[in-house]
């Protein structure tokens, strides 16, 4: 199965600064926290520090991030349709999947209060980031000056 980054990005390679897109990550993230995430080629499950910050999840062996850490990782929300529960596809308790249009992340959070604010955030920033149409594209018909 090709891994999420190259299904959303179209790309062979690991990330590189460019995917940030200038993302300090290191500072004030939406969401931080632990989650084991099943990788990409050997379907064994890894626990990874995630953090969410400005439509990117991204994903590090540690948690103590500074300017100098490289993410193992990176979704660019945006690319993402869906984000819900999924302990009935994994049979794992507290367990949630993010899917683009060709492929799908498993998680699993430490508690089903966790597993919730994780699909909150990302669902929230999903919305936040994916939307088709600028501010400036938006017509107030109530103040149309085109009457």
């Amino acid at each position: 199965m090709a891994s999420l980054w190259r299904a959303v990005m179209g790309d062979n390679t690991t990330p590189s600064t460019d995917d940030y897109d200038g993302v300090e990550f290191w500072v004030n993230p939406e969401r931080t926290g632990w989650l084991t995430k099943q990788g990409e080629y050997i379907k064994t499950w890894r626990r990874r520090w995630f953090v969410l910050k400005q439509g990117k999840l991204f994903w590090f062996k540690e948690a103590n991030l500074s300017r100098g850490s490289k993410p193992r990782g990176v979704v660019p929300v945006a690319n993402c349709l869906t984000v819900k529960g999924a302990e009935d596809v994994l049979n794992k308790q507290f367990a949630f999947e993010l899917s683009t249009r060709s492929d799908t992340m498993y998680f699993i959070a430490d508690s089903e209060e966790k597993k919730e604010e994780w699909i909150n955030s990302i669902g929230r920033s999903i919305v936040q980031h994916s939307r088709s149409v600028t501010r400036d594209e938006i017509l107030d018909y109530d103040n149309d000056s085109r009457k």
